[in-house]
């Protein structure tokens, strides 16, 4: 029997190609199946954009940390969501904020961050991070794990 609270996901179960670019890429959401208040996480250690200069390749590990209010969101469309910024060209600065944007957009989160830990390019890595503000009390809010970078020293 089909679950009808999951009748309006439209990628999840298909074959769905990748979203030619972020923009137009779908992010689905399914009604939070908890009452209590809790933290999602969400870690990318192969998030791929290319530069808007020189179109070489930049590389990032995200992590993404949400409290849900009313709504999650449905991994399999995040996926495809994320992997619509492997064509996209864009500062490691726009992608990181232009993510935690669309997802607190779509899901209106209690609280919301984001950690985009870009590996070296030109010798400098960048680090960018993007919050809606403070964590709630009562939620476990841990490190995001991702150690900064060290090179050779």
């Amino acid at each position: 029997m089909t679950d009808t609270r999951y009748e309006k996901l439209e990628q999840l179960g298909t074959d769905t190609p990748l979203p030619d670019n972020p923009e137009t890429a779908d992010l689905e959401r399914v009604a939070n199946p908890c009452d209590a208040p809790y933290m999602v996480r969400f870690a990318c250690p192969e998030f791929t954009s290319i530069c808007p200069v020189t179109s070489a390749p930049d590389f990032a590990h995200l992590v993404i940390d949400y409290v849900p209010r009313d709504w999650i969101v449905e991994s399999k469309s995040l996926k495809l969501y994320l992997g619509a910024f492997r064509n996209h060209g864009a500062f490691h600065e726009a992608c990181t904020t232009m993510i935690g944007q669309r997802l607190v957009k779509e899901l209106d989160p209690v609280w919301l961050r984001i950690g985009g830990y870009w590996y070296p390019r030109g010798g400098i890595p960048i680090d960018v991070f993007y919050a809606t503000g403070e964590p709630p009390a009562g939620v476990w809010i841990p490190e995001q794990g991702v150690a900064p970078y060290r090179g050779r020293g």
